[in-house]
């Protein structure tokens, strides 16, 4: 049977590139019995179906397929190497594997990803491998294996990939240094692309990109740098005025907001962020984003906690149902943690402190650190005191490898208030100091 052909680019790639393609018409010839005259005629002529075999010549597309017809077999075969039915098979086993990363079955998307990359057929498949490739990294990275990811990714990255894909693997890889606390790697990746002379004209994914390097630069501390580039990113959306931009550049540039002292205006932002987010968005990053305006509310309006909470609900509820990672899963506990604590509910502030703790696997060191601290301030207000120090502890072993962020900074500043509660006011000026060193004070 033969495939009819497609001018996509995938398919003109395999064509010029691949020396393969000339070899399998010879093999195919000879197991047909057929001489290069009479696979060529009246067509064609010897001399040329002898320069195609031998790799001299590509073959148009109607050519190429004229030969398939001739020599009885599927287009897929010649131009790849596996027949149309192999190929529906990979391309088959690649769809279930990404629908069960949108499903949230990020194991069971995890083993499909890694299944797919053992089969043979796909090495010379290179659009398919990559594709296959980046899917598991995104499955391992949802799964919290935050290094075998990153790992992936840098591999990705050496290829030579689409513009499209490149820009995918570099928002990925960006995304998996940054809450790897590995900040100035991720600046990099990000400055890499975006800020040389030749930066690529603005579209959604590259907005995209630009969100996750801001975050990078505000969780550094680069202030200024962050306050600049937020402006810009907000004139790209503005720009493109689409949702997925839109999302992108106003919610990073409420961060940066609430970051540099303006509370309303990060909260306007954010809230329209979250209203295009649910209307037009994916779930997953619905929840992320439901989650993460909760815990600006909590910092800009703790009365509101009630509110919080409900959002907080929702979007671990959401979570729970798409591809999230179990960094975000541990991080939606952590802040059910935090309003519970506002709220006085110390009990249910440790259940949810705890819940967020089992899901880490030591991938986010300064959410571990945050997580011990909210425990050791629910534990101190109960009056369990020596398992409030044991937290505290936890929180200095969490932070003290970790290079100076103003993320950190903020950690060791209220485990610093945490300690100075707890009596030990020794203890809680050795974590002041720490706070405004880790600030560049």
């Amino acid at each position: 049977m033969c495939v009819a052909w497609t001018s996509s680019s995938q398919g003109a790639a395999a064509v010029t590139t691949s020396d393969l393609v000339g070899l399998r018409i010879k093999t195919v010839r000879r197991q047909r019995g057929m001489s290069q005259a009479q696979l060529a005629h009246p067509e064609l002529s010897d001399s040329y179906v002898s320069l195609i075999e031998s790799g001299k010549r590509t073959p148009t597309p109607s050519v190429l397929e004229l030969l398939a017809q001739k020599l009885d077999c599927s287009l897929s075969y010649l131009l790849n190497g596996v027949t149309a039915e192999q190929m529906e098979d990979i391309e088959l086993a690649l769809g279930y594997a990404r629908l069960a990363l949108e499903n949230g079955e990020v194991r069971e998307a995890r083993t499909r990803f890694a299944e797919l990359l053992e089969n043979n057929n796909l090495t010379g498949l290179t659009a398919l491998r990559q594709d296959t490739e980046y899917g598991l990294a995104l499955a391992v990275e949802a799964c919290g294996d935050l290094d075998e990811a990153i790992s992936i990714l840098r591999r990705l990255q050496a290829e030579e990939l689409s513009p499209e894909r490149r820009i995918e693997v570099a928002i990925a890889l960006c995304r998996a240094y940054r809450v790897s606390d590995r900040l100035s790697e991720a600046v990099k990746v990000g400055e890499d692309i975006l800020g040389g002379p030749a930066r690529p004209a603005w579209s959604d994914a590259l907005v995209e990109f630009g969100a996750t390097l801001l975050a990078a630069y505000l969780d550094s501390g680069d202030l200024l740098r962050a306050r600049q580039f937020a402006g810009e990113l907000l004139n790209a959306a503005d720009m493109l005025n689409t949702p997925r931009a839109t999302v992108a550049a106003y919610w990073n540039a409420a961060l940066v907001a609430e970051s540099t002292g303006h509370g309303e205006e990060s909260l306007s932002l954010a809230e329209r962020a979250l209203a295009v987010q649910t209307e037009n968005g994916q779930p997953r990053n619905s929840a992320r984003i439901r989650m993460a305006y909760a815990s600006m509310l909590l910092r800009l309006r703790p009365t509101a906690v009630e509110e919080a909470r409900q959002a907080l609900l929702r979007a671990r509820q959401e979570l729970a149902q798409t591809s999230a990672s179990t960094t975000d899963r541990a991080n939606s506990e952590v802040e059910l943690a935090r309003a519970a604590l506002i709220a006085g509910d110390h009990e249910q502030a440790i259940v949810h402190g705890e819940a967020g703790q089992a899901l880490m696997a030591g991938n986010s060191r300064a959410l571990e650190a945050e997580a011990h601290l909210l425990l050791s301030r629910a534990k101190g207000a109960l009056g369990r005191q020596a398992e409030a120090e044991a937290e505290l502890r936890g929180v200095r072993d969490w932070l003290e490898p970790l290079p100076d962020s103003r993320r950190a900074a903020r950690t060791w500043y209220a485990a610093a208030e945490t300690m100075e509660v707890l009596g030990d006011a020794e203890g809680s000026a050795d974590l002041y100091r720490r706070a405004l060193a880790c600030a560049g004070l």
